[in-house]
């Protein structure tokens, strides 16, 4: 008797043993990602967050293949849209347009934005008459993209200093790659330029060019740009994307909490290895993570501002675009350790 019980316990624990052994694979299957590349585009003399994940080793066993350099943020999700690439990132802006277009995208982690180390502005030339908002009337001032941040930012000070709309009007913005816009304001083809970040900084530090008003100083710290994938994409790949999100969001966080000489030389290292043909001098001007939120968690402001904006100028109709359906935090580590279930989530 007492060996049919010996002999039942101990199959009962292999049976045990086994179904434990089944069931931890299918966890793992069922978390493991299904699409392990990722085709995207970068920028020139740019470090983007997924680039520093993937060297940190945080997007494992996920990869980046790049296909080649944008120069616009609206150009880049719309590659996404049509398949070009898997994932794109832009001015939130340009996202709300695009959803508004019935564009089937969801914007999935913050990865630009303004604080008080890292922010955007606005140049003229040293000895410029140009001294205030007023002043740019009927000026050709150069962008990024034309109808993207800059010129968002650019008509918000305008209208916050008095600046008629017909006036406004008046204004050329001139689009050219983020690289050239400080060679334009010197050779005196432009007679302002908007620059981000850490060209921003690289043209400080030149001398030579006087700052009008930076995107800080307007509207304080927040998130301006994210990173999109379709909805397809997002149901096809759900791993992938909470493994990119994941992944990204380590990064951004790393580089909020790390000493700026060791991101700088992250930084470095990254563009040396990768061979392209840009500078890699720039990353050098890298001064803190410029993401309002912990870990690029997207907050509802930073879509509700823009479809606010669009709609009192007509942009867009009142009720045609819900904040709610642009975006998800529901992929991003921070929001769930925060229990942040935020609209969108």
């Amino acid at each position: 008797m007492k060996e049919n019980l010996s002999d039942r316990w101990r199959a009962t624990t292999r049976l045990l043993a086994a179904g434990f052994l089944l069931l931890m694979g299918q966890l793992a299957c069922a978390q493991a990602p299904g699409k392990t590349e990722l085709r995207y585009q970068g920028w020139a003399s740019k470090v983007l967050y997924p680039e520093l994940a993937e060297d940190l080793g945080y997007l494992a066993p996920v990869k980046l293949k790049w296909v080649g350099n944008t120069t616009s943020g609206p150009q880049d999700i719309q590659a996404a849209v049509t398949g070009d690439v898997d994932f794109g990132g832009a001015f939130n802006g340009s996202i709300v347009k695009l959803v508004a277009a019935h564009a089937p995208v969801k914007a999935v982690l913050s990865y630009v934005g303004a604080d008080k180390d890292t922010n955007s502005g606005i140049f003229v030339l040293q000895g410029s008459p140009i001294k205030t908002a007023r002043d740019l009337v009927g000026r050709k001032i150069g962008v990024n993209t034309p109808g993207a941040y800059e010129q968002y930012l650019t008509t918000a000070w305008l209208e916050k200093s008095g600046v008629s709309k017909a006036d406004i009007q008046k204004i050329t913005f001139v689009a050219a790659p983020p690289v050239n816009l400080e060679q334009l304001l010197k050779q005196k083809q432009l007679d302002a330029v908007f620059l981000e970040d850490i060209l921003k900084d690289k043209l400080i530090a030149g001398g030579g060019a006087t700052l009008l008003i930076t995107d800080y100083q307007l509207l304080g710290s927040f998130g301006y740009a994210s990173y999109i994938f379709t909805d397809r994409f997002i149901q096809q790949n759900p791993n992938t994307v909470r493994k990119f999100v994941d992944g990204t969001a380590r990064a951004i966080e790393w580089a909020q909490k790390t000493p700026r000489d060791e991101v700088v030389a992250r930084l470095e290292k990254i563009v040396q290895a990768r061979h392209r043909n840009e500078d890699k001098t720039i990353v050098r001007y890298w001064k803190s993570a410029g993401v309002g939120g912990k870990g690029g968690i997207i907050s509802p402001s930073d879509f509700s501002t823009y479809v606010d904006w669009y709609v009192s100028n007509g942009v867009l109709k009142p009720g045609q675009v819900k904040t709610d359906d642009i975006y998800t935090n529901q992929f991003n580590p921070f929001s769930q350790a925060l229990g942040s279930r935020q609209p969108g989530s």
